[in-house]
């Protein structure tokens, strides 16, 4: 038998759907569709779809959360996975150099050269699983593991917005300067957040994104 969801109050104005299992793109796939079917329902105001995870609120508070509860449990059962169909973006990053000043803790920590970790990471399609952390942050999948590297001890205060980074079995990009616990190999000039944009988010779940050396510094 099958592991069940975990669902879990957030305050009173929303449930947590926790998805069972490992991360996986079916997973996620799956997310995607109950995000779609849940926001359907009147007593949803939103569907947020997470890792792993979705956080749906309420139009209004309701008194008992039982019965939706049992909804999302049961349509988690039968829902069919959303096709990966969305836009794939090419991203030219700049390898290494100032705009990559963690390249040398992943050659350390995997062994592997410079130029074999840029082969590496700029191989896959990422897909992107959800957007979070900070506006127009992109979460992937997809990496490979051998290029695996723990996330820092101590974190950067500041990274600019562009950085393409590894934290743990992860890669991602950096929508805006901030602080960051991940390892920056490079950086990249597009930018995913634009209040000016409409949406002001560049990607969604669904889309994905391909890494293209444009410099490698070593």
């Amino acid at each position: 038998m099958s592991a069940s969801p975990t669902i879990s109050h957030l305050g009173v104005t929303a449930l947590l759907f926790e998805a069972p299992g490992e991360t996986t793109l079916e997973t996620q796939r799956r997310i995607w569709a109950l995000a779609r079917e849940a926001e359907t329902w009147p007593e949803v105001r939103e569907a947020v779809p997470g890792m792993n995870n979705l956080m749906v609120t309420f139009a209004r508070p309701p008194r008992f959360t039982e019965p939706l509860r049992e909804r999302l449990t049961s349509c988690w059962a039968a829902i069919e996975p959303l096709p990966l169909g969305g836009r794939v973006l090419e991203l030219p990053v700049v390898y290494g150099g100032e705009g990559g000043p963690h390249m040398q803790d992943v050659v350390a920590h995997t062994g592997l050269r410079v130029d074999d970790i840029v082969a590496i990471h700029s191989a896959p399609t990422y897909p992107v699983y959800a957007v979070g952390s900070h506006p127009g942050y992109c979460y992937l999948g997809g990496m490979d593991p051998r290029i695996a590297t723990p996330r820092r001890k101590t974190p950067v205060l500041k990274i600019p917005g562009g950085a393409v980074s590894i934290g743990g079995p992860q890669t991602g990009v950096s929508a805006s300067d901030g602080p960051s616990g991940w390892n920056t190999i490079g950086t990249t000039a597009m930018r995913f957040f634009d209040i000016a944009n409409d949406p002001p988010v560049l990607l969604q779940p669904g889309d994905s994104i391909v890494f293209r050396p444009a410099k490698v510094i070593r």
